[in-house]
């Protein structure tokens, strides 16, 4: 019997700079490990590129100008209204000064306890404490202070009220209900990244003039800008204090070319994705960590779809729970050998994680390479297509 299962390991490379040729310099890390390690790489093996040295090496940048002149495109004079953007200064605090820039006036409508992606403004407990309800009751800055005192992040100490009005003429109300917004201003951006489609809707249904959400800007160049077509600003990143590293785009074209000089070089047909932040649940912060707009923006075939897996410990107990040893091993091995090609449904799935393979895949690279100085932005992962009864 085999001993080992799913292996996922950080691989080192040098540091992306802007028009770094991707595919080579990660075929070249590699194959240096595989030197390293002395291993080979095989036919079902998942590379997984960060999307961080994807937009490096494409140069896929733009400065709070180019932000700016794009909203002042869109909304010539009068306020903005900025509904339900999460609470970072990686991840918004830069847009804010940009789409300030380019507004007469912004009001910022946060929503509370938290954020959409898991930040807490207050506990959930202050909230009860403080017979408050989310989704009707509406506070200004001050009224909000007045009745939940410090609102520093329990990880980052940050007080984001008082650093999103630092930003420019920015006004800072709290509501759950995004129409709330319509009583400061007609023209509004939903800068909410999963519930977007429905924040728009619903303020297009109460009359608003003019309402776009982040995907529609950055969308094309701006005075020679980068962009993302599909997903404009969500999924960017500070840069430096004048720019932010925009979402990947062309990431299909990516993987395909990661894969063919994989084969080239080695004979094996790996699987490639460009992931992002995964989507799981810190069980402190409380943060979802799901910031991008999808763990993955590109994959390749082999990573498609839904797992087809037995639940292993269901069928222990309720199959073969009266054989031990070498016998419960082999009569497991059978049934996960006979099982169908389409388990959705059975009661033999029952615990199993109800995920895309792509999602998960790009979490487990998440974890393995980290957002700090790991140094590891292309994540190796053996064995994942395996199971129990795998030699």
């Amino acid at each position: 019997m085999r001993t080992s299962g799913t292996q996922a390991t950080g691989i080192r490379t040098p540091i992306i700079s802007p028009g770094d040729d991707l595919p080579r310099l990660v075929t070249e890390a590699l194959l240096a490990y595989c030197t390293e390690a002395d291993t080979k790489l095989q036919d079902q093996d998942i590379i997984g590129v960060t999307e961080a040295v994807v937009a490096r090496a494409q140069s896929n940048y733009a400065t709070v100008e180019q932000i700016a002149a794009d909203v002042k495109a869109k909304f010539p004079t009068g306020t903005v209204g900025l509904v339900f953007p999460i609470l970072s200064r990686n991840r918004f605090s830069i847009l804010l000064r940009g789409i300030a820039m380019g507004a007469e006036k912004v009001v910022v409508q946060l929503s509370y306890p938290a954020d959409e992606v898991g930040n807490h403004l207050i506990s959930p407990a202050q909230l009860f404490d403080a017979g408050v309800n989310p989704y009707q009751d509406v506070f200004t800055e001050a009224e909000f202070r007045a009745k939940f005192g410090t609102l520093n992040h329990e990880f980052t100490a940050i007080d984001y009220l008082e650093l999103y009005r630092s930003l420019g003429n920015v006004e800072i109300i709290l509501a759950g209900d995004p129409c709330e917004i319509l009583r400061h201003t007609d023209q509004v951006i939903a800068c909410d990244i999963h519930t977007r489609a429905q924040t728009k809707q619903r303020l297009q249904a109460a009359g608003a003039g003019q309402v776009y959400d982040l995907t529609e800007i950055l969308n094309q160049p701006i005075d020679g800008s980068g962009y993302n077509a599909k997903y404009g600003l969500l999924g960017s990143n500070k840069a430096d204090e004048g720019r932010v590293k925009l979402f990947p785009h062309s990431c299909e074209e990516f993987v395909a070319e990661l894969q063919r000089q994989i084969l080239a070089q080695t004979g094996a047909t790996v699987e490639v994705l460009v992931y992002g932040d995964g989507a799981f649940k810190d069980p402190v912060g409380k943060i979802w960590e799901l910031a991008d707009p999808v763990v993955s923006p590109a994959f390749t075939a082999g990573l498609a779809g839904l797992p087809n897996e037995l639940k292993l410990k269901y069928i222990a107990d309720n199959e073969f729970g009266d054989k031990r040893g070498d016998e419960a091993r082999a009569a497991i091995v059978r049934r996960i050998e006979a099982k169908s090609r389409n388990l959705m449904g059975k009661d033999e799935t029952e615990g199993t994680t109800p995920r895309r393979i792509s999602d998960l895949v790009g979490s487990l690279c998440d974890l393995i390479s980290g957002s700090g100085d790991k140094g590891t932005p292309v994540v190796l992962i053996r064995g994942y297509f395996d199971n129990y009864a795998s030699q």
